[in-house]
């Protein structure tokens, strides 16, 4: 006897045949933002509570820690293209049960998302790696959800001649073992070389079993005269709201990652967040007058057209300038400190002023700035943005807006506001950071942007990771369909050039076409560029 559906409402017989053709054991639907609406299955088999207690919450707690950036990638995916094909995460239950999510976009009435969980061995489609932009995402999704079970670990690796280098196997035996020792949860990875980072899981972790594991490795490689250098850093800021507490701990990851557990003891960093900006705060006045007098200059790196090497536009990058009472000289330190501080809008503003000068002096060379999230939401900001824009013709022709840090955008109608702005000027936006979360999915549409920029994370690792290369490739395909370019950041061989214009990226950037120079090139032949010291 044939299969006859149910008589079911629309969505009900929708829910039905997603759970039917997938096997499921849990089924879910969300709203476009990840909460959930519907659940039903074996949730008590697997966490131990009923469906119903998870209504409301965020589908992806139902996720390992170690998997959601790359699972608020995937649903990022499905929110645009209608389609998420089976791929594997992990369980957030006590095992950590490999399982593959599926899914599809309803639109009957409110748009809904339907997930399936069942096992079926496949990746999925992106997200950032733990390192870099993926750590620092679980960490700030901790602190928004009431803060990790205890302090981040920081280990860095020193011998006679400074920072140890270990080789790749080593390295990789290391994170293994970090994984291993901090327990369920847990994430560790290196954040630069020789320098590692662990976030924990479900209980604490101990820092100087971690330490003496990772001492243990090295002697059984016969690596002599390493020390393991360890630093906690606690998360516990009395009085700091969430906004201050993630920039603070930005700049501990950035400021570990340049200069080790020295750089994190000379931020303050022993005394925790708030020891950090109890410190943050008496540079603030330092800072106001360096961005207020322009202690900085800005360096210039091209993006091509890869097909050809043509320039397209220069992306203009800080170069703060170091001053005695500001001792600040590392552009992710003096913008992480910034925002730590209260003063992303002076900054953006000082930066915004100083490109437009530096195009309009350079004979229509187009300039991208990099503008942050807090700034794009600003009525302020919007309003100096549209004096300027009226009072310097032309300057259609010489601009770019690059939105950074996206996740901050919590007023998104006067985001919307800002970039009908500079539509209406002509000015093309750029979003930055493509990929590294759902959020940047909506604003695709929202914003209504000319180009997205992906991560040089997935550049390095294409040649290798079918992983990465369909990531690349499922962006491309995304930011066609509402017209807009992709382009590549640290794009550093040939090979990997090649690679990107296989997979349809159109613009590239990196040391292959370029290094940031301190003088931006011109439209007149013949003039030379000065290299960034």
């Amino acid at each position: 006897m044939p299969f006859q559906q149910p008589n079911l409402p629309t969505r009900s017989r929708d829910r039905f045949v997603v759970f039917a053709f997938a096997s499921a054991e849990l089924l879910v639907e969300t709203d476009l933002r990840g909460r959930i609406s519907f659940a039903e299955g074996a949730f008590r088999a697997r966490f131990g509570r009923v469906p119903q207690s998870f209504l409301g919450q965020p589908v992806i707690s139902l996720v390992a820690p170690a998997d959601r950036p790359a699972f608020a990638t995937a649903l990022g995916l499905l929110t645009e293209q209608g389609r998420l094909k089976p791929a594997v995460i992990k369980l957030a239950d006590d095992a950590t049960t490999a399982f593959s999510v599926a899914g599809l976009r309803l639109s009957d009435g409110d748009a809904k998302l339907v997930l399936t969980f069942a096992p079926l061995p496949r990746e999925l489609p992106g997200g950032p790696l733990p390192g870099g932009p993926g750590l620092a995402s679980l960490a700030e999704e901790a602190l928004r959800s009431g803060g990790p079970s205890g302090p981040v670990g920081f280990l860095e690796l020193k011998g006679p001649a400074g920072r140890y280098v270990p080789g790749g196997e080593v390295n990789r035996e290391i994170q293994q073992e970090l994984n291993r020792q901090a327990g369920e949860g847990a994430v560790a990875t290196e954040l630069a070389a020789g320098r590692y980072s662990v976030l924990p899981g479900q209980a604490p972790f101990d820092l100087p079993t971690l330490t003496s594991a990772v001492a243990e490795i090295l002697k059984d490689r016969g690596v002599e005269d390493v020390s393991v250098g360890a630093m906690a850093v606690g998360l516990e800021a009395e009085g700091l709201n969430q906004v201050q507490a993630t920039r603070a701990l930005r700049f501990a990851l950035a400021a570990f990652a340049r200069g080790g557990n020295d750089a994190l003891e000379k931020a303050g960093f022993a005394g925790g967040l708030a020891g950090f900006l109890d410190s943050a705060s008496e540079r603030a006045t330092s800072l106001r007058r360096s961005i207020a007098e322009r202690r900085f200059r800005m360096a210039f790196q091209p993006i091509v057209s890869i097909a050809d090497r043509t320039p397209h536009h220069y992306e203009a990058l800080i170069r703060p300038l170091q001053a005695d009472d500001m001792a600040l000289s590392h552009p992710g330190e003096f913008v992480a400190l910034a925002e730590a501080v209260g003063l992303t809008e002076e900054l953006d503003w000082a930066v915004v002023s100083a490109v437009c000068e530096a195009a309009g002096a350079a004979g229509g060379t187009r300039v991208a700035c990099n503008l942050s999230g807090l700034s794009l939401q600003s009525p302020k900001f919007r309003e100096d943005m549209k004096t300027l824009l009226e009072n310097t013709p032309g300057m259609a022709e010489r601009l770019v807006v690059e939105i950074t840090e996206t996740a901050e955008i919590e007023q998104e109608d006067e985001a919307v506001r800002m970039i009908e702005l500079l539509r209406e000027h002509k000015i093309p936006v750029c979003l930055d950071d493509f990929g590294a979360g759902a959020a940047a999915f909506r604003y695709l549409r929202a914003f209504k942007v000319d180009y997205v920029k992906v991560d040089g994370i997935y550049v390095a690792n294409a040649l290798q990771s079918e992983r990465d290369r369909g990531f690349i490739a499922a962006m491309v395909d995304l930011a066609r369909t509402v017209g807009a370019q992709v382009v590549a950041e640290r794009i550093e061989t040939e090979e990997e050039a090649a690679l990107m214009l296989e997979l349809g990226v159109r613009y590239g950037q990196g040391y292959l076409f370029g290094k940031p120079k301190m003088e931006l090139a011109t439209r007149k032949a013949g003039q030379a560029w000065q290299e960034e010291k």
